[in-house]
């Protein structure tokens, strides 16, 4: 049986979201470049961006909620599955 491999962590957390911001500012330029209108780049960055937020919170979110259940697991002293 493999080992479980251990749950990202917040350095996880906010690599990922380094590489979202990124992709936020890449898309818009490479849009711009390809010649596409500047409102049409610019609301695409815009959209990302919303979007990498609206990740971001759901990620933190789980991680604290994770961190929370594995703290409540182990002062009960029963196993995390």
């Amino acid at each position: 049986m493999p080992a479980p491999r251990p749950a990202p962590g917040p350095d996880a957390a906010r690599e990922l979201t380094g590489w979202a911001v990124f992709a936020c500012v890449l898309v818009p330029v490479v849009l711009l470049w390809c010649g596409t209108a500047p409102v049409t780049a610019v609301g695409a960055g815009l959209g990302l961006a919303g979007v990498t937020v609206a990740c971001r919170t759901l990620l933190r979110r789980s991680l604290r909620e994770a961190a929370r259940g594995v703290a409540d697991h182990t002062r009960a002293g029963t196993p995390v599955d």
